[in-house]
């Protein structure tokens, strides 16, 4: 086993039976009755885990424990005391000890504890791949059945959960056929919606999902309505159920979740489209009916730049008479602004706070070389969300609306998907640029790979032209054109899109917060 033990214990003697139980167990023990023979064999030996009495001769415990941790900060220290006093235990944790056990302790006991703090990674990683294993089948039946909008929402949910919980196995195998897994569903998924998106936008399925339009009317509306205090709605760029669930655990130190849920974003799964119908409560289309000189085309400048001016709108028609603020963060000298003015916000009823960052990270990941080394898969990507996270103004900005007992809802537009299979499609020279979404008049694509209509109407989309063809990309594909076909995969394969249809893309977190 070539584990090796430190006990530090002023009765040691006494503790006999212990250690030969331990070395019956082919565990390597080093005692000690005193602090600072206890930091000379830590210095001296390579030694795995510390038990360390708590009330020794000459410098105490908590001293000796400070001293290790010094020089060996990550050797794990199990504390062991007489004492329950919860100041002792208070400092003890605060020193970062990895258990805390009350004398006496019995063998058991210590084996329980070096299992749990030296075999923890290697029994979590057994179990975690074990339990996955058995989840892969269900997950494969289900996806060979027809799936209705809450069976689509609980399977990616399901991924989510196992793609991050094998994160922390390190099991490449696993997580290799759990992203085969994903490429499956994501087929059936576009499948799916190429079936039933137009019944969903017209109005003509009742079994239709929560969409983009209808999220602050259906889901904001109520909280603010049933709220004493301020209500945030933070709307996070990008955003997809991944990167909310890897930011979740540091939520909870402030709020408690009162929903976590999921909607479908409207497509395309772009700003210009999904985050003004989101403010709008309207699919695109009507807002280009109703705000004819409001809404910029594709090629227009500025198609985001009305967003309060919806959300004003749709106040006045569901007849929300409440005080509302509204900021749009795409640089972090405001965010910090916004931090530092934190008061301004407390004589509103609403406050929006529309967050780019996301959106910023996944389009410098595609142009940054750096950034591309940085999140070089999902597990990556999720991780440099969390530690922008957790240096931004916005991190600063929660704590804040913790502090001042205010509710918050956190959603976001729409997701990414990562793409890696180019799709070649021919335009002319007035077709949009997006990766994963086309408009056009005369496209020629390959069918298989794309959602797509020639009547933009039914999909409550504008008409910019009598013959335009929209398509939307399926699974990882993104739009290639011939010329230059070569450098251009390259470039783009392996970056995170969106625009088109997938599961990553389309259901996105819809959170509610309250403060603790």
């Amino acid at each position: 086993m070539d584990i090796t033990i430190l006990w530090a214990d002023d009765e040691i003697e006494l503790l006999k039976p212990h250690i030969l139980f331990l070395e019956g167990k082919d565990y390597r023990v080093l005692t000690a009755n005193n602090g600072e023979d206890a930091i000379d064999l830590l210095n001296e030996n390579q030694v795995d885990i510390v038990f360390l009495d708590e009330n020794m001769p000459g410098i105490s415990g908590l001293e000796t424990l400070n001293r290790m941790k010094s020089t060996h900060p990550s050797t794990p220290i199990i504390m062991i005391t007489k004492s329950e006093e919860e100041e002792i235990m208070e400092d003890a944790i605060g020193s970062k000890i990895s258990d805390y056990l009350i004398k006496p302790v019995n063998p058991k006991q210590i084996l329980l504890s070096i299992k749990k703090n030296l075999d923890t990674r290697r029994l979590v990683s057994e179990k975690t791949t074990s339990n996955y294993q058995q989840e892969f089948r269900k997950i494969g039946m289900r996806l060979m059945d027809r799936l209705d909008v809450e069976e689509w929402k609980e399977v990616y949910e399901q991924m989510v959960y196992w793609e991050m919980e094998l994160d922390s196995s390190n099991d490449s195998g696993m997580q290799e056929v759990l992203q085969m897994q994903k490429t499956e569903a994501n087929a059936q998924f576009g499948k799916f919606i190429s079936d039933n998106y137009t019944d969903w936008v017209s109005g003509t399925d009742e079994d239709a999902p929560l969409m983009s339009h209808q999220v602050i009317k259906d889901r904001v509306f109520p909280v603010l309505e049933d709220s004493h205090q301020p209500v945030f709605l933070v709307v996070i760029d990008n955003l997809r159920l991944d990167q909310w669930r890897a930011l979740r655990p540091i939520f909870e130190n402030y709020f408690r979740v009162d929903e976590e849920d999921t909607f479908f974003s409207i497509l395309p799964t772009a700003t210009h489209y999904a985050r003004n119908a989101l403010f709008a409560g309207m699919m695109p289309l009507d807002i280009q009916r109703m705000f004819p000189n409001l809404w910029k085309d594709e090629d227009g400048d500025g198609k985001n730049s009305h967003e309060a001016d919806f959300l004003e709108n749709l106040m006045k028609r569901s007849g929300v008479n409440k005080k509302m603020s509204y900021n749009k963060v795409t640089n972090l000298r405001f965010g910090k602004k916004l931090a530092d003015n934190f008061q301004n916000f407390m004589t509103n009823d609403l406050n929006v706070i529309v967050y780019n960052f996301v959106d910023m990270l996944s389009h410098a990941r595609t142009e940054m070389e750096v950034i591309r080394e940085l999140a070089s898969d999902e597990s990556a990507y999720r991780s440099l969300t969390v530690s922008w996270f957790e240096h931004s103004p916005l991190f600063d900005l929660f704590k804040s609306i913790a502090e001042a007992k205010c509710k918050v809802v956190i959603t976001t537009d729409h997701g990414t998907v990562r793409v890696n299979s180019a799709s070649k499609v021919i335009g002319d020279r007035n077709t949009n640029t997006n990766l994963r979404y086309k408009i056009g008049k005369n496209l020629d694509f390959r069918e298989k790979d794309v959602f797509y209509s020639r009547s933009p109407e039914e999909l409550m989309l504008p008409k910019s032209n009598v013959s335009s063809t929209w398509i939307f990309a399926l699974e990882d594909k993104f739009f290639a054109y011939p010329n230059n076909y070569n450098h251009y995969v390259k470039y783009y394969k392996d970056t995170f899109q969106h625009g088109g249809v997938s599961l990553e893309e389309m259901i996105v977190p819809l959170v509610t917060l309250s403060p603790k």
